[in-house]
């Protein structure tokens, strides 16, 4: 699987969710713009023993990047109605997660309108911070592949 952080602006959940990766073996594609710098020092100190040794690819436009991978893409959001609980994970798929400020671009949503999910949450509560959001989703993936990449 490749988790996909489109246009991050955290650096420290950039960091965790390099450390996830790392340790499970998935791969990290990041889209540009990021809202940091990777030299800065928050975003190595999150993660910086495990920057080596990760596959991590810089992408400028995420449309162009999905049709040319191969892979499922599956978007998470907080708006979406399906949970991610109902996807059957396959070792190619595309974990997309949306900026922590905005969000996925709506044309992502107007392309892939079925390929939208969520990780349920108490109803007018503020959203799962977005490394533990891409914890979960990879964890639950790598649970229907037996742990196969671990």
């Amino acid at each position: 699987m490749k988790v996909i952080l489109y246009q991050p602006q955290i650096p420290q959940n950039t960091g965790n969710v390099v450390r996830t990766c790392s340790v499970t073996g998935t791969e990290l594609v990041l889209v540009k713009p990021l809202g940091f710098s990777i030299a800065n020092r928050h975003l190595k100190r999150a993660g910086l023993d495990y920057w080596e040794g990760i596959n991590i690819e810089f992408i400028d436009n995420l449309e162009e990047y999905l049709s040319q991978t191969e892979g499922t893409p599956y978007f998470f959001s907080s708006h979406a109605q399906k949970s991610y609980t109902s996807i059957s994970f396959k070792e190619n798929d595309l974990l997309i997660f949306g900026s922590e400020t905005f969000g996925l671009h709506e044309n992502f949503r107007k392309n892939w309108p079925e390929n939208f999910y969520r990780i349920p949450m108490i109803a007018n509560s503020r959203c799962l911070n977005l490394a533990t959001s891409v914890g979960v989703v990879v964890y639950e993936g790598l649970r229907q592949l037996n742990f196969a990449a671990t």
